[in-house]
Order: C-alpha cells, then sequence, then structure tokens
C-alpha cells in the first residue's frame, strides 16, 4: 500500500519512523511519502518537507508566522491529492494536521490519526470536529481512552511508542570519550527543538551552571539546528552540545533540566531526575492559563496524576529557582530517592512495549476493509 504521514515536529518524526519500520514489517509492499525529519527519511521513501521549517508552537508564534504555515499546508494537501496514497497517517500535531484531516476526509480518503490531539486540556468540544474528520484515532495515553468514550467515541489504546523508542536503543559504550567528557556527574540540559523555545529556556538552563561546578552540564542539541546557533547562547561557557545522542546523554545523565514536551516522558523513563521548564510569549501564556484546564503541563505528572516533578513555568522559570530545584534532586538524598520511587508507578502505568507494531496492524487491518 502508499502510505502518506504527516509530521510536525521531533518527537513526530521518532514515531513515525518506529510505525514506518513496523508496517514495512507487515506489508512488504509498502511505500511512504511525508513531512517528517531524518529519522523518517531514513526509513526510505521520500520527504517532502521538514519538522524543522514546520514548528511554530503557541498563539502569538503562529499568528506571526501564519504566512508560512498556509504554504505549508497548501503544499501539503496538494501533494496528497498527487500521491493519492491508500492510508493518511496523521501523527500528533493537531494545529497543522486537523486541517489535513479535514481537506483529506472531504475528498473521500480514509484518516488514520496517531497520538491524539491533547483535547482534553482544553476547548474539549473539539471532539466533536475529530469524530467528525477522522475514521480512527490512536491514543497513547491511558487516561485518554475514558475521556474519548465520555464524548461517545470509540478509540484504540496502543501503548506508548517512547517505549518502543527506548526498548531499540543500543547505548553507545564509549559515549563519554568520544563526546571528551570528564568524569564528573552529568546534569543534561533538554531545551526543546523549537527555535522558540529554545530561545526561551536555554539562558536561564546555563545560568546555573556556575553554581554546580562538582557537575559537567551538556546539552541535547536538537538535529534541525546546527553547533553555531547554540554559539549565541553559550558565550564563554564550555559547555558541550551534542547532537542525535539524546539517549545516550540520557543514559549518563545524574540529573535533568527539560523543556515540558514528550522529553519530560523520555527523562523519566531512562530514571533521570528531572526539572520540567516552560517559557513562551508573555501573551502565549496568559492566553493558554485563561483556556487550558489541567493541573499539570509534563506528561509525566499527567500520566500519574500527580506532581511528582516539579514544573517551573513563565515568571517561575528563572536562574534561582531552577538552582533551587535541580539542588534538590542532586544534592539532597532524599528528594532524589522520592523522585525515582514516584518513577516506579510511572513505569507500571505506562506499560510494556509494542504501540508501533500494534498501531501498524491496526492500520493494515481498518485499511483492508475499506
Amino acid at each position: 500500500m502508499k502510505y502518506y504521514l504527516v509530521a510536525g515536529e521531533a518527537s513526530g518524526d521518532l514515531h513515525g519512523a518506529n510505525l514506518m519500520k513496523a508496517l514495512k514489517a507487515l506489508d512488504a509492499n509498502a511505500e511512504f511519502r511525508f513531512f517528517g525529519g531524518d529519522l523518517m527519511q531514513a526509513e526510505g521513501g521520500t520527504l517532502v518537507k521538514h519538522y524543522a521549517d514546520m514548528a511554530f508552537m503557541g498563539f502569538v508564534e503562529v499568528v506571526v508566522n501564519l504566512n508560512t504555515i498556509l504554504k505549508n499546508m497548501k503544499t501539503c494537501k496538494q501533494d496528497i491529492a498527487a500521491y493519492k496514497p491508500d492510508v493518511l497517517v496523521l501523527i500528533d500535531f493537531p494545529g497543522f494536521n486537523l486541517k489535513i484531516a479535514e481537506y483529506t476526509k472531504s475528498a473521500g480518503l480514509p484518516v488514520y490519526y496517531y497520538i491524539s490531539p491533547k483535547v482534553w486540556a482544553w476547548n474539549q468540544k473539539r471532539v466533536l470536529k475529530i469524530k467528525r474528520i477522522v475514521d480512527h484515532l490512536f491514543c497513547i495515553l491511558p487516561f485518554e481512552v475514558e475521556f474519548y468514550r465520555s464524548w461517545g467515541m470509540e478509540v484504540d489504546y496502543v501503548g506508548n511508542p517512547l517505549l518502543d523508542a527506548i526498548t531499540a536503543f543500543e547505548p553507545e559504550p564509549d559515549f563519554l570519550q568520544k563526546n571528551q567528557l570528564t568524569d564528573k556527574k552529568i546534569i543534561a540540559l533538554l531545551p526543546g527543538s523549537r527555535k522558540q523555545e529554545i530561545t526561551y529556556l536555554l539562558p536561564d538552563m546555563l545560568a546555573v551552571a556556575d553554581q554546580f561546578k562538582d557537575f559537567q552540564f551538556v546539552i541535547a542539541g536538537a538535529p534541525s539546528f546546527k553547533p553555531e546557533f547554540y554559539d549565541q547562547f553559550l558565550k564563554d561557557k564550555n559547555i558541550p552540545v551534542i547532537f542525535n545522542a539524546t539517549y545516550d546523554l540520557l543514559t549518563n545523565a545524574y540529573a535533568a533540566i527539560v523543556a515540558s514536551g514528550t522529553a519530560t516522558l523520555e527523562t523519566a523513563l531512562f530514571n533521570v531526575p528531572q526539572v520540567v521548564v516552560y517559557k513562551g510569549n508573555a501573551l502565549t501564556i496568559a492566553i493558554a492559563r485563561m483556556l487550558v484546564k489541567i493541573k499539570f503541563i509534563s506528561l509525566v505528572n499527567l500520566i500519574v496524576d500527580r506532581g511528582i516533578v516539579t514544573e517551573l513555568i513563565q515568571e517561575e522559570c528563572n536562574e534561582l529557582k531552577i538552582a533551587r530545584e535541580l539542588n534538590a534532586i542532586v544534592n539532597d538524598r532524599q528528594n532524589r530517592a522520592a523522585m525515582l520511587r514516584n518513577y516506579d508507578e510511572l513505569d507500571q502505568r505506562m506499560g510494556h512495549p509494542g504501540a508501533s507494531a500494534k498501531t501498524a496492524a491496526l492500520i493494515i487491518k481498518y485499511a483492508s476493509k475499506k
């Protein structure tokens, strides 16, 4: 079959690549065309547009970049129409992908949506639109099944694909030596994959380094950027930026400061104590606080439904508070042990690997009935 996938950010690229791998295992004639990234490209097929040119997050940021977003949507719609895929798989990225779903549904193409839009966080009535334009929704968070059912929509719970990625990961045995790292314990900095979040968050992350001289700080570089991009933030600080090795970094990290997003869950699954941070455009945050109806922003806390990792948002995301919370997980044994114990509960709720294979099997099953 011919598959068209649309992923608009780094996490979508990761999950898209694993899904493509699973589809190839079940469908020897699988052909792929996609919006995505380097990981999906490595699985074969044709990359139409890289997510580096698509990832805009926040109300204000979307308005500022609206022309670019609309051009990307037009390109995507035209390319889907020209390719005429048997299956369209939209991966997360709801602001963009729900528009694509609406278009393709009207054109008579079945729509498969992998990784639910976070409609449970705000404007829950969007479920009604999803019911209308999405044929099959594959959810990765356990609480989403009951949420959708409360709106009269049945979905498939497939487990979390991060477990697949982490299970398949093979650590680099010479990671420290190859990257010229010392024997000091590592504090990993994961400032995100988008330009705007790195710009907002990395300066505050770097500001605390001088207060932890017994540790070495290492930045997980986003694959869509070059080292020169990070130089503007580092200035005279001798802190390495390592690309395409986030899981190796987490394997060796003692603690981490992490931008809110998928990386918070990855960090927890690698059993690394963390401080979660988020900062953005002031107007965007103000609007979000009026609209968003959830208690937490990190996936770790959302899944266990309580605050097991500290979240520092907007005005609280500053050098003083980041340093205080980081100190609590690197120098306070009781706090550190408590967070690691709480990670055990998270592991239980996450379940087992197999999301990619299960989703691929369901897609092929549903598509064969069309």
